[in-house]
């Protein structure tokens, strides 16, 4: 399959689980929906991991201490994080800021010295800034001064805050990216049940919900990491990081078939933010590339 049609379907599997996951958390927590999407999709990506990449488990063991932290940063607390974003906020608005990670991940790379920056990393930066805040505020200056935002789009600024730390991590293992996902997938899972048991775990109790969840594991949980891994290996960095501006434009499409257009306001927020990103990603690194690591 083309490594282009593959960094298509990854984005899009990714798209759904903004619109699919919307809607569910109207029937369970965030807490049951992320230790179910994982403890569902634990063994088919041990298995992916197994037959793509073939690892020396024992060796991607040995980083078991790093793999439990970047586990609990990125695998469980992103997903937490974007599913109670999504009880406040609306798809649309959670893809629109979290495109602007990558902009934020260039930053944070420049200032632990990952890599070089000129003025067209800043000026990127502070289009997908201006992009955000425009979401943010709705395109009320009011709110800014007022210090008045939508609940969900602070906490999903917080996740893509904690994505930009988990990405940066993930650059220091030197262990196979599919395997290292099954691994930290493995210890969401066992980090979470207490918690998740503590709190009463919620199961999809009608069919639409259990087919929404499936889809979850099955797409964005497992299709999109696969596709995603396959591609990246044959195509340039830029190409890859490109791509992932894709995930706001199917949030947009898919969200407007289903009967929510954007308004204008996410519009042109969201065409800001992704200008910033191809801007800063443009000379995001002198010599030494920033690759977009794939979100769950």
């Amino acid at each position: 399959m083309p490594a282009l049609l593959l960094l298509v379907l990854a984005t899009l599997f990714w798209a759904g689980n903004y619109v699919v996951g919307e809607r569910v958390v109207g029937a369970i927590d965030p807490l049951s929906l992320t230790w179910l999407r994982w403890a569902l999709a634990a063994v088919p990506l041990v298995v992916v991991a197994q037959l793509v990449e073939r690892p020396r488990w024992g060796e991607v063991l040995r980083r078991w201490r790093a793999l439990l932290v970047l586990s609990v940063i990125g695998v469980a607390g992103y997903p937490l994080l974007l599913y109670t974003a999504l009880q406040h906020t609306s798809a649309v608005n959670a893809s629109v800021i979290n495109a602007a990670n990558p902009a934020l991940i260039v930053v944070a790379a420049v200032a632990v010295g990952q890599a070089a920056a000129g003025w067209r990393v800043w000026g990127g930066v502070g289009l997908g800034l201006f992009g955000v805040l425009a979401v943010l505020t709705e395109g009320d200056v009011g709110r800014l001064l007022a210090l008045r935002f939508n609940t969900g789009d602070l906490i999903m600024v917080v996740a893509i805050l904690a994505w930009t730390v988990y990405t940066l991590g993930v650059r220091r293992l030197q262990v196979p990216v599919l395997a290292a996902t099954a691994v930290q997938v493995v210890l969401a899972v066992v980090v979470l049940a207490p918690f998740t048991l503590a709190t009463g775990l919620e199961v999809p109790t009608d069919r639409p919900t259990w087919w929404a969840l499936l889809f979850i594991v099955v797409f964005p949980s497992v299709g999109s990491y696969l596709c995603w891994n396959l591609a990246v290996t044959r195509v340039a960095p830029g190409t890859a990081g490109a791509a992932m501006n894709l995930v706001t434009v199917f949030v947009v499409v898919i969200a407007a078939v289903l009967g929510t257009p954007p308004t204008l306001v996410q519009v042109v927020g969201g065409a800001l933010v992704i200008a910033g990103v191809l801007l800063a990603q443009s000379r995001a690194a002198a010599g030494r590339p920033t690759p977009l690591q794939p979100r769950p």
